[in-house]
């Protein structure tokens, strides 16, 4: 028998030192504004005995080792993803079982045998160094990677032969999230960097990333910025280059809902930069191909479209001209179109349908429209194709079948197997199911519910509500080895498709972001009383868990309806949104969130922000908050801040618990051990609130 959580030992105290300020004519408490300093002395102290509390009260729990176990078999799957195509070599990612990371392997055609080009697992020991990112070159002999440590993503570039597999001396550091785009006979490449400290005043080290080139074996401190200087801190670039190395593409991107668009023809290198689509209210991906530029672009169609440019054809000051700008797939009502590709003399396309996909191929004119037969419901998590070739693969992966590739043939319309990983032991049959309910202003918004297939729901089983809704980022079924753990007990697991993501296109983007938030909490409350009203669960029995964005969710979710969930998992999150955009990358969110240092942004942020919607002497549910000390996206502050906040104010005698983990960030590049152990704390809390009765 679990312990109840009123058992669970108190917290250690956290002294109240509070700033005030009026902002914007408001009075505003900051009660732990202490805490935001993650490097103090008193700080440290005070988070030590913070992890020492969740230590006690999550390792009296028998379930922690038990979950602990399992989850490592689970995750002991042979899983693969991210495809790309370069000169006839399929490149792609593979982490086997008993691995910590991924690693980048090679065939030199999809039926060959397999060749590991890259891995982390070998330069580390402990598994806590992570490829963040890869590019081949056009004939496939070179790559330039990118590997940081201890989940801080601040990659450091390298350029290996891939014949030989000897490294190049070429070392590039700062190529955090880079963009990169090679010559087409790989002696050097256009790419993205931030600055290094002393560049730009103090602070900025997390902005003003630019477009610089490099030569192969010339010293990178010599490489001349080709873009950037002069363009918006925040703004994020990414880069293609034509297979003839003619056509240099920029996509400049100003948050999550516009970007700007960019050629430089090489041949006419006076010209310079040349707007295609400059300062439109519209999103764009590009790509460059035989004299063409391919758009896929929302602009005047809310569930995009593809539009094609005609580069070699005309001048470059006629490249701006919509008029002449020809409309090769148009908007599908029914639709959004996601992904597209350009394989030989076809383009592939990835659509989402009610947030699963769906895959066509047309000629490049637009013409003879067929779709793809793919397994099953699912996601299409990457698209690639080379413009030279007709060879093309994608990956599919859904909540029940591990990610795997496939050879797709755009002439004949087919899609097989390509390479594919290896389920967990031991999975049991689920069923999927797709709802659809009403949010508060009659919005309607779709659901996944799942569950063992022979669990019969009964107003009483543990469930578990998630979601995200934000930065145009859809939840599509996707492949997670810690879902297994909560169905095979009998849980509930339910996904709602919030608005703010991108599952309808921009309009539902734009219905969940800025001064709209709000929509993004409503239709989250409006799931969880959907599963109570439609018989799965009760309150008791409903937890919720979000990381990131999705993190911020939760912690909207807990402040504005307490009464409505036993237990919170917030990972990684955002909580104090009135200073968020003040530290690491938080000046990226403004486009998405707003800015407290803005009037009419001030009062809806403040109107929702989770730390500042704490009310003394609520009975909130349990909560854990999860993050971790070398996160550079979302600084640990927040959860800090919360934890102390909630442990003063809640009134419901259950736990509120805090972990904040060593060498790691955000997320991406945890090893598996990591994982591990974080899916079980996470896991055992939320079974143990949600299946007993305390």
């Amino acid at each position: 028998m679990q312990p109840p959580a009123r058992n669970a030992p108190p917290p250690p105290p956290t002294p109240r030192r509070p700033v005030v300020e009026v902002l914007h004519g408001e009075t505003v408490v900051d009660p732990y504004r202490w805490l935001e300093d993650g490097e103090a002395p008193e700080v440290r102290a005070w988070t030590e005995a913070q992890n020492g509390h969740t230590d006690a009260v999550l390792g009296a729990l028998p379930r922690r080792g038990v979950f602990a176990r399992r989850l490592a078999e689970l995750w002991r799957s042979d899983l693969v993803r991210n495809p790309a195509v370069r000169g006839g070599r399929l490149f792609y990612l593979r982490r086997p079982g008993d691995q910590a990371q991924f690693a980048l392997c090679l065939r030199e055609d999809p039926d060959g045998p397999e060749r590991v080009l890259v891995d982390p697992n070998a330069l580390d020991e402990r598994g806590v160094t992570a490829l963040d990112w890869w590019y081949p070159s056009p004939d496939g002999r070179r790559l330039a990677y990118g590997c940081s440590r201890g989940g801080d993503e601040w990659s450091t570039l390298h350029v290996l032969d891939v014949d030989t597999g000897e490294h190049l001396a070429d070392r590039i550091p700062r190529t955090r999230y880079a963009s990169l785009a090679w010559e087409p006979d790989g002696s050097g490449f256009f790419y993205t960097r931030y600055p290094t400290p002393g560049e730009v005043p103090a602070g900025e080290e997390n902005y003003h990333r630019h477009v610089f080139y490099h030569v192969l074996g010339e010293d990178p401190g010599g490489d001349r910025a080709v873009f950037g200087p002069g363009r918006p801190r925040e703004e994020l670039v990414h880069l293609d280059l034509s297979e003839d190395g003619r056509y240099l593409l920029i996509v400049a991107y100003e948050g999550w809902n516009r970007a700007d668009v960019l050629v430089l023809d090489r041949r006419r290198p006076a010209a310079g930069f040349v707007p295609v689509a400059l300062g439109l209210d519209a999103l764009f991906k590009g790509r460059a191909a035989r004299g063409v530029l391919y758009l896929l672009t929302n602009l005047d169609a809310p569930r995009y479209r593809v539009l094609a440019v005609d580069l070699a054809g005309s001048p470059p000051e006629a490249w701006a001209d919509r008029s002449a700008w020809l409309e090769v797939v148009p908007e599908d009502p029914e639709r959004t179109l996601d992904l597209f590709a350009v394989a030989g003399d076809h383009l592939l396309l990835s659509a989402l349908e009610h947030a699963t996909a769906r895959v066509f191929a047309v000629a490049a004119d637009g013409s003879g429209r067929r779709e793809l037969p793919l397994p099953g419901p699912g996601t299409v998590a990457a698209l690639v194709g080379e413009p030279g070739a007709a060879r093309a693969f994608l990956t599919f992966e859904s909540f029940v079948t591990p990610p795997a590739i496939y050879r797709v043939d755009p002439a004949r319309g087919s899609i097989e197997p390509a390479v594919a990983g290896a389920p967990p032991a031991g999975q049991v049959a689920v069923t999927v199911k797709q709802v659809f309910y009403s949010s508060r202003d009659g919005t309607r918004v779709p659901m996944f519910v799942l569950h063992r297939r022979d669990v019969v729901p009964d107003g009483d089983r543990p469930t578990v509500l998630t979601g995200y809704g934000g930065f145009n980022i859809a939840r599509t079924p996707e492949f997670n080895p810690s879902l297994a753990l909560w169905l095979e007990r009998g849980g509930v697991w339910a996904l709602a498709n919030l608005r703010g993501g991108s599952e309808y296109g921009e309009a539902w983007h734009r219905a969940g972001m800025l001064g709209n938030k709000q929509n993004v909490f409503d239709d989250f409350i409006a799931a969880a009383e959907y599963l109570i009203a439609a018989g799965y669960t009760r309150p008791e029995r409903l937890g919720c868990y979000g990381r990131s964005n999705g993190g911020l969710l939760v912690g909207a979710a807990l402040t504005q309806r307490p009464d409505l969930f036993r237990a919170v998992a917030c990972g990684v999150p955002l909580l104090d949104m009135l200073r968020y955009h003040r530290f690491l990358i938080g000046g990226l969110w403004v486009t998405e969130y707003g800015s407290a240092d803005h009037p009419e942004q001030f009062r809806w942020l403040h109107a929702y922000s989770p730390y500042h919607r704490v009310v003394d002497g609520t009975p909130y549910p349990a909560v854990y908050l999860f993050t971790a000390a070398s996160d550079t996206r979302v600084d640990p502050m927040h959860a800090r801040k919360m934890a102390a906040r909630l442990q003063a104010a809640s009134a419901s005698g259950r736990p509120v618990l805090l972990r904040i983990e060593l060498e790691a960030g955000h997320g991406a590049g945890k090893p598996v051990a990591k994982i591990v152990a974080e899916q079980a704390e996470v896991w055992s809390f939320l079974a143990w609130q949600l299946e007993e009765d305390g």
